[in-house]
């Protein structure tokens, strides 16, 4: 667990002292309450301004502790071990620059809020090549991915949409991953979790963008779109763990 905090604390502290330069000053991101379709709640202190959109990060953080700590299965190595905290740390990380972007509404969280969404997706099919390879551990292809995936945020200073971009490419090569890896080592109950993330990845994009939208309907002016969409992220957060470890169980089952 100690190395998978410090390859997840060193990048992350790189990423938070450019947020604060003046590198990402043109990156286009929202600073304003009035893009959310929940209301601010005035009397509460700014780390609840808006309730419902705050308290979702807990989601986050309680998912990523339980995955950190899960009970180890009989058959997990150093390696599985080490791509399951990775990702853990990731969702662990995340929560806090989520929370931070609602509470202040400035541009160094907003930034790193688009910019760590990346590497985590890209984290998909590090792990999903550490299945196809046998679980075999290749830290240069997860550097070179992960590098790669930091690196896309750049497409943000080129283009209005260009972190939508980036995002959309990651999350077709995860999702491609996930299938694949699904191809040779599934069985039903791995088909079933890909089922699920990738029912939750369409509900956290969809639920999103339309949140304005949604709020007109009486069912979403309170519990908003955009939070049924951080529900969302969670589920898929979580069941693409149910679904990676448990075909990374499988894998080296059938490495023995």
């Amino acid at each position: 667990m100690k190395c998978a905090l410090l390859h997840v604390l060193l990048p992350f502290l790189v990423c938070v002292a450019l947020a604060h330069t003046s590198v990402f000053d043109s990156v286009m991101v929202d600073l304003s309450y009035d893009h959310y379709a929940e209301q601010v709640v005035d009397y509460l202190p700014s780390f609840l301004a808006m309730p419902f959109n705050s308290l979702v990060n807990v989601g986050y953080m309680v998912m990523g502790w339980y995955w950190l700590f899960r009970p180890t299965s009989s058959g997990e190595t150093k390696d599985s071990r080490y791509v399951r905290h990775v990702f853990a740390l990731m969702a662990l990380f995340y929560a806090p620059v989520q929370w931070a972007r609602l509470a202040t509404m400035r541009r160094a969280p907003a930034v790193l809020d688009q910019w760590f969404t990346l590497p985590i997706f890209a984290w998909v099919p590090v792990w999903c090549s550490f299945i196809h390879g046998g679980a075999v551990w290749r830290p240069r292809f997860a550097l070179t991915v992960q590098l790669c995936s930091v690196l896309s945020y750049c497409l943000a200073l080129v283009h209005p949409r260009g972190f939508e971009v980036a995002l959309g490419c990651h999350i077709a090569v995860a999702v491609h991953s996930g299938v694949g890896v699904q191809r040779v080592y599934g069985d039903p109950r791995s088909r079933r979790y890909l089922a699920l993330a990738m029912v939750s990845c369409v509900g956290f994009v969809v639920l999103k963008l339309l949140d304005q939208q949604l709020a007109l309907v009486p069912a979403f002016r309170c519990v908003t779109g955009h939070f049924w969409s951080k529900v969302c992220d969670v589920s898929q957060f979580h069941f693409s763990f149910c679904l990676l470890t448990h075909l990374t169980e499988r894998a080296q089952a059938k490495a023995r």
